[in-house]
Protein backbone atom coordinates (compact mmCIF):
# COMPACT_ATOMS: atom_id res chain seq x y z
CA UNK A 1 0.00 0.00 0.00
CA UNK A 2 1.44 3.07 -0.88
CA UNK A 3 1.93 6.34 1.44
CA UNK A 4 -1.11 8.57 2.09
CA UNK A 5 -0.64 12.03 0.66
CA UNK A 6 -2.90 15.55 1.19
CA UNK A 7 -6.17 15.11 -0.97
CA UNK A 8 -5.54 19.23 -1.88
CA UNK A 9 -3.79 19.79 -4.95
CA UNK A 10 -3.85 23.67 -4.30
CA UNK A 11 -0.06 24.61 -4.66
CA UNK A 12 -0.26 27.12 -2.45
CA UNK A 13 -2.18 25.50 0.37
CA UNK A 14 0.25 22.36 0.12
CA UNK A 15 3.37 25.16 0.35
CA UNK A 16 1.54 26.30 3.65
CA UNK A 17 0.92 23.01 4.96
CA UNK A 18 4.72 22.33 4.64
CA UNK A 19 5.36 25.54 6.14
CA UNK A 20 2.98 24.48 8.76
CA UNK A 21 4.80 21.21 9.81
CA UNK A 22 8.20 22.30 9.32
CA UNK A 23 7.15 24.32 12.67
CA UNK A 24 5.96 21.69 14.21
CA UNK A 25 8.82 19.55 13.46
CA UNK A 26 11.27 22.57 14.58
CA UNK A 27 8.76 23.53 17.89
CA UNK A 28 9.40 19.03 19.00
CA UNK A 29 13.31 19.67 18.63
CA UNK A 30 13.55 22.04 20.47
CA UNK A 31 11.14 20.46 23.22
CA UNK A 32 13.09 17.20 23.15
CA UNK A 33 16.30 19.57 23.62
CA UNK A 34 14.45 19.54 27.09
CA UNK A 35 14.79 17.25 29.84
CA UNK A 36 11.80 16.63 32.57
CA UNK A 37 13.31 18.67 34.71
CA UNK A 38 13.54 21.53 32.70
CA UNK A 39 9.99 21.72 31.57
CA UNK A 40 9.77 23.35 35.14
CA UNK A 41 11.49 26.33 33.44
CA UNK A 42 10.12 29.63 32.78
CA UNK A 43 8.72 30.00 28.99
CA UNK A 44 9.21 33.62 27.66
CA UNK A 45 5.25 34.15 28.32
CA UNK A 46 4.60 36.05 31.17
CA UNK A 47 3.46 33.62 34.10
CA UNK A 48 3.80 30.56 31.76
CA UNK A 49 6.32 27.75 32.81
CA UNK A 50 7.43 25.38 29.40
CA UNK A 51 4.71 23.45 30.84
CA UNK A 52 1.87 25.42 30.42
CA UNK A 53 3.28 26.41 26.81
CA UNK A 54 3.39 22.72 25.41
CA UNK A 55 0.16 21.96 26.92
CA UNK A 56 -1.40 25.17 25.14
CA UNK A 57 0.68 23.66 21.62
CA UNK A 58 -0.75 20.27 22.25
CA UNK A 59 -4.36 21.37 22.86
CA UNK A 60 -4.57 23.93 20.25
CA UNK A 61 -3.82 21.04 18.02
CA UNK A 62 -6.77 19.65 19.23
CA UNK A 63 -8.91 23.14 18.46
CA UNK A 64 -7.87 23.33 15.25
CA UNK A 65 -8.76 19.85 14.61
CA UNK A 66 -12.41 20.01 15.77
CA UNK A 67 -12.58 23.42 13.05
CA UNK A 68 -10.68 20.30 10.25
CA UNK A 69 -13.88 17.92 11.38
CA UNK A 70 -16.33 20.75 11.23
CA UNK A 71 -15.60 21.77 7.64
CA UNK A 72 -15.01 17.90 6.82
CA UNK A 73 -19.06 17.14 8.23
CA UNK A 74 -20.52 20.71 8.50
CA UNK A 75 -21.14 19.96 12.48
CA UNK A 76 -20.34 22.79 14.27
CA UNK A 77 -17.63 21.86 16.39
CA UNK A 78 -16.27 25.09 18.12
CA UNK A 79 -12.46 25.29 19.07
CA UNK A 80 -12.82 25.48 22.73
CA UNK A 81 -16.85 25.69 25.13
CA UNK A 82 -15.41 28.90 26.35
CA UNK A 83 -11.73 30.90 26.93
CA UNK A 84 -12.53 30.10 30.41
CA UNK A 85 -13.09 26.42 29.32
CA UNK A 86 -9.13 27.16 27.06
CA UNK A 87 -7.30 28.42 30.33
CA UNK A 88 -8.71 25.54 32.94
CA UNK A 89 -7.40 22.88 30.15
CA UNK A 90 -3.86 24.59 29.61
CA UNK A 91 -3.50 25.01 33.57
CA UNK A 92 -4.48 21.35 34.02
CA UNK A 93 -2.26 20.17 30.94
CA UNK A 94 0.74 21.88 32.89
CA UNK A 95 0.27 19.72 35.66
CA UNK A 96 0.81 16.31 33.75
CA UNK A 97 3.89 14.36 34.00
CA UNK A 98 6.68 15.35 31.22
CA UNK A 99 5.45 11.70 29.53
CA UNK A 100 2.21 12.27 28.95
CA UNK A 101 2.36 15.96 28.54
CA UNK A 102 5.13 15.26 25.60
CA UNK A 103 2.43 12.49 24.56
CA UNK A 104 0.24 15.18 24.29
CA UNK A 105 1.91 17.33 22.04
CA UNK A 106 3.15 14.25 19.52
CA UNK A 107 -0.64 12.88 19.68
CA UNK A 108 -2.18 15.77 19.20
CA UNK A 109 0.22 17.10 16.33
CA UNK A 110 -0.51 14.31 14.56
CA UNK A 111 -4.18 13.86 14.76
CA UNK A 112 -4.07 17.62 12.89
CA UNK A 113 -1.97 16.39 10.53
CA UNK A 114 -4.18 13.63 9.59
CA UNK A 115 -7.34 16.33 10.13
CA UNK A 116 -5.52 17.77 7.30
CA UNK A 117 -4.28 15.30 4.85
CA UNK A 118 -7.26 13.61 4.48
CA UNK A 119 -9.98 16.60 4.34
CA UNK A 120 -11.17 16.80 0.82
CA UNK A 121 -10.30 19.50 -1.52
CA UNK A 122 -13.69 21.38 -1.88
CA UNK A 123 -14.00 21.50 1.97
CA UNK A 124 -10.83 23.47 2.80
CA UNK A 125 -13.03 26.46 1.83
CA UNK A 126 -16.15 25.72 4.30
CA UNK A 127 -16.30 28.03 6.44
CA UNK A 128 -15.60 27.37 10.80
CA UNK A 129 -15.55 30.28 12.98
CA UNK A 130 -11.93 30.50 15.34
CA UNK A 131 -11.74 31.08 19.20
CA UNK A 132 -11.95 34.62 18.24
CA UNK A 133 -15.10 34.74 16.95
CA UNK A 134 -13.52 35.31 13.20
CA UNK A 135 -15.32 33.46 10.20
CA UNK A 136 -12.91 31.60 7.92
CA UNK A 137 -12.24 29.09 5.63
CA UNK A 138 -10.77 25.97 6.69
CA UNK A 139 -7.57 26.40 4.68
CA UNK A 140 -7.07 29.41 7.42
CA UNK A 141 -6.51 26.80 10.00
CA UNK A 142 -3.24 26.10 8.55
CA UNK A 143 -1.87 29.65 8.81
CA UNK A 144 -2.98 29.73 12.49
CA UNK A 145 -1.46 26.39 13.69
CA UNK A 146 1.79 27.82 11.35
CA UNK A 147 1.90 31.21 13.37
CA UNK A 148 1.59 29.04 16.70
CA UNK A 149 4.41 26.58 16.67
CA UNK A 150 6.93 28.94 15.38
CA UNK A 151 7.05 31.68 17.58
CA UNK A 152 5.83 29.70 20.71
CA UNK A 153 9.34 27.42 19.48
CA UNK A 154 11.23 30.63 20.62
CA UNK A 155 8.76 30.71 23.40
CA UNK A 156 10.27 27.83 25.43
CA UNK A 157 13.49 30.02 25.93
CA UNK A 158 15.62 26.97 25.30
CA UNK A 159 18.03 28.67 22.01
CA UNK A 160 15.73 29.58 19.58
CA UNK A 161 15.11 32.69 18.23
CA UNK A 162 13.07 34.56 15.27
CA UNK A 163 16.04 34.18 13.04
CA UNK A 164 14.86 30.43 12.96
CA UNK A 165 11.95 31.37 11.48
CA UNK A 166 11.11 31.34 7.70
CA UNK A 167 10.92 34.82 6.18
CA UNK A 168 7.70 33.81 4.38
CA UNK A 169 6.34 33.04 8.06
CA UNK A 170 7.80 36.46 9.48
CA UNK A 171 6.41 38.86 6.89
CA UNK A 172 3.29 37.51 7.59
CA UNK A 173 3.36 37.82 10.81
CA UNK A 174 4.32 41.10 10.68
CA UNK A 175 1.57 42.13 8.16
CA UNK A 176 -1.20 40.35 10.94
CA UNK A 177 0.19 42.13 13.30
CA UNK A 178 0.51 46.02 11.84
CA UNK A 179 -3.03 45.14 10.38
CA UNK A 180 -4.48 44.72 13.64
CA UNK A 181 -2.81 48.42 14.70
CA UNK A 182 -4.50 50.30 12.07
CA UNK A 183 -7.98 48.38 12.32
CA UNK A 184 -7.43 49.73 15.92
CA UNK A 185 -5.79 53.12 15.19
CA UNK A 186 -2.79 51.90 17.50
CA UNK A 187 0.12 52.42 14.96
CA UNK A 188 -1.00 56.59 15.26
CA UNK A 189 2.54 58.42 15.13
CA UNK A 190 4.63 55.45 14.28
CA UNK A 191 6.52 54.22 10.95
CA UNK A 192 8.28 50.68 10.85
CA UNK A 193 10.79 50.26 8.33
CA UNK A 194 12.87 46.31 7.63
CA UNK A 195 15.91 46.21 5.92
CA UNK A 196 16.53 44.54 2.86
CA UNK A 197 18.42 42.15 4.65
CA UNK A 198 16.61 38.91 4.39
CA UNK A 199 13.64 40.58 2.27
CA UNK A 200 15.56 41.36 -0.81
CA UNK A 201 13.83 44.81 -0.44
CA UNK A 202 12.63 47.47 2.35
CA UNK A 203 9.42 47.07 3.67
CA UNK A 204 7.44 49.83 5.69
CA UNK A 205 4.84 49.57 7.79
CA UNK A 206 2.21 51.77 9.80
CA UNK A 207 1.22 55.40 9.94
CA UNK A 208 3.40 56.45 6.41
CA UNK A 209 1.05 60.06 6.36
CA UNK A 210 2.48 61.41 9.98
CA UNK A 211 4.69 64.50 9.87
CA UNK A 212 6.70 63.26 12.33
CA UNK A 213 6.89 59.63 13.04
CA UNK A 214 8.87 57.61 15.13
CA UNK A 215 10.81 55.72 13.08
CA UNK A 216 11.14 51.89 14.07
CA UNK A 217 14.20 50.08 12.06
CA UNK A 218 15.42 46.75 12.07
CA UNK A 219 15.74 43.32 10.00
CA UNK A 220 13.08 41.36 9.78
CA UNK A 221 13.51 38.82 12.86
CA UNK A 222 14.35 41.87 14.71
CA UNK A 223 11.24 43.98 13.85
CA UNK A 224 8.88 41.03 14.07
CA UNK A 225 10.26 39.86 17.63
CA UNK A 226 9.50 43.80 18.62
CA UNK A 227 6.34 43.53 17.18
CA UNK A 228 5.13 40.75 18.71
CA UNK A 229 6.79 42.16 22.33
CA UNK A 230 9.02 39.97 22.91
CA UNK A 231 12.15 42.25 22.65
CA UNK A 232 14.08 44.54 20.50
CA UNK A 233 17.64 43.01 19.59
CA UNK A 234 18.81 44.77 16.24
CA UNK A 235 16.34 46.96 16.44
CA UNK A 236 16.70 51.00 16.46
CA UNK A 237 14.22 53.88 16.80
CA UNK A 238 14.77 57.59 15.74
CA UNK A 239 12.62 60.91 16.19
CA UNK A 240 13.24 63.93 13.68
CA UNK A 241 16.69 61.90 12.98
CA UNK A 242 17.57 61.97 16.27
CA UNK A 243 18.42 58.63 18.07
CA UNK A 244 16.30 57.35 20.86
CA UNK A 245 17.87 56.06 24.04
CA UNK A 246 14.85 53.46 23.81
CA UNK A 247 13.27 51.46 21.28
CA UNK A 248 9.23 52.43 22.33
CA UNK A 249 7.19 49.09 23.29
CA UNK A 250 5.21 48.04 19.93
CA UNK A 251 1.55 48.04 20.84
CA UNK A 252 -0.94 45.23 21.57
CA UNK A 253 -2.10 43.38 18.72
CA UNK A 254 -4.29 40.58 20.31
Amino acid sequence: MGARTDQTTDPALLQSLLQARRGTAFFARKLNELTDTELDGAALLHGWTRRHLVAHIGYNARAISRLIEWAATGIETPMYASPEARDDEINFGATLSPIALRNLFDHSAVHLNVEWRDLPEQAWHERVKTAQGRTVPASETVWMRTREVWTHAVDLNNGASFSDIPAPVLTRLLQDITSAWKTRATDTGLLIRVDRTVTGTDLTYGDTTAQNPTLVTGTLPGITQWATGRGTPGVTATQNGVPLENVPSAPHWI
